[in-house]
């Protein structure tokens, strides 16, 4: 059973959050204010969430906040009518990274009991405030330091932290995550424009998301230059004082080792078969069939978020561009959260 109240309340968040934007900060009003004042706060705490990023993000999820987006996805499922408490360990890497299992939570009409990354821990809260305000005050959500008292749990970690909370939750109905990243393949003739487009795939968020790109995969014959010459409107990015030292330091352990590597002075390309690669690199290898992506692509698909290329390349891909834009029914690890949350 759909809740028109939390739907319509979503809706008029993304409403919200759109006027926001647009505006200058002498014409804000109270709860306007308020939110510019948390992303302030939230880059002085984290200096990763940049207000540039962090506005990208919030202007991408209000333009998901539509009530025909809403109830074109929740019509997939069966929701339950009896509320049960999820317990959310949330990420974060990234800005609100955590807010789609929120959300997916309180729309299949369960209780979300969200346990906030410390990274991330002051915009989500206030968009949950402005959010049941605008439903009528009918959304209940809990946010604790521990988690206790749940029903079922949805945890994001890293490779390692997956194995002590698969063991934590073992008695419990779980979404366990692990870390996984993207790549790209280029067929060879792509555009100046395309190439600028898979620019915003790498650097968006300073590459730190499990959709940003970290591995490319480039025809024997495709020139390096090609890549450079298109990233170059986000040079600005070595001036961000945390990526420089990753910068500084990735190219102090290359020069050492005496490692080959391409460089522009603000992001470095080195040829290797590793799927992840350091933060301001970024890996690459070269095809000669589109069998040999396949079976990367294969090997790989425990750890791939998703796949960057042209559609005629035949792979379960998206466009260029597109990666750091998905959809309500876009799923962490491929793994369908609602349909979890529908049978718990």
């Amino acid at each position: 059973m759909l809740n028109e109240n939390k739907i319509l309340g979503l809706e008029k968040l993304g409403n919200f959050i759109k006027d926001s934007l647009k505006k200058e900060e002498d014409n804000y009003n109270e709860k306007e204010e308020r939110l510019a004042y948390l992303m302030t706060r939230s880059e002085i705490e984290n200096p990763w969430f940049t207000k540039e990023n962090q506005r990208y993000n919030l202007e991408q999820w209000s333009g998901l906040f539509t009530k025909e987006n809403i109830e074109n996805w929740l019509s997939k499922y069966q929701l339950s009518n009896t509320p049960k408490r999820v317990g959310l360990i949330l990420a974060g890497n990234i800005p609100l990274v955590g807010f789609h299992d929120v959300i997916s939570v309180i729309l299949s009409n369960n209780i979300p009991v969200i346990k906030l990354s410390s990274k991330d821990r002051l915009v989500l809260p206030f968009l949950l405030e402005l959010w049941n305000e605008f439903s009528n005050q009918e959304i209940e959500y809990h946010i604790v330091e521990k988690l206790e008292n749940f029903d079922a749990v949805i945890a994001t970690g890293s490779n390692n932290t997956a194995r002590y909370l698969e063991y934590y939750f073992k008695n419990s109905m779980s979404i366990i995550r692990k870390n996984r990243t993207s790549i790209a393949v280029l067929k060879g003739d792509e555009s100046d424009e395309e190439l600028k487009l898979l620019s915003n795939d790498i650097f968006r968020y300073f590459g730190l998301g499990c959709r940003n790109v970290t591995r490319i995969l480039i025809p024997k014959d495709f020139k390096l230059d090609r890549l450079f010459e298109n990233f170059i409107n986000y040079r600005e990015v070595i001036n961000h004082n945390k990526y420089a030292n990753n910068y500084d330091y990735n190219k102090a352990i290359y020069l050492l080792n005496r490692d080959l590597f391409w460089d522009n002075n603000f992001v470095m390309m080195k040829e290797d078969e590793k799927l992840f690669s350091p933060l301001s690199v970024i890996n690459f290898s070269r095809y000669e069939t589109l069998d040999e992506v396949k079976q990367f692509v294969e090997t790989n698909k425990e750890e791939i978020q998703t796949i960057v290329a042209k559609p005629e390349l035949g792979l379960e891909s998206i466009g260029f561009g597109e990666s750091q834009n998905p959809s309500l029914d876009t799923y962490a690890d491929n793994v369908d959260t609602m349909a979890f949350l529908s049978v718990i």
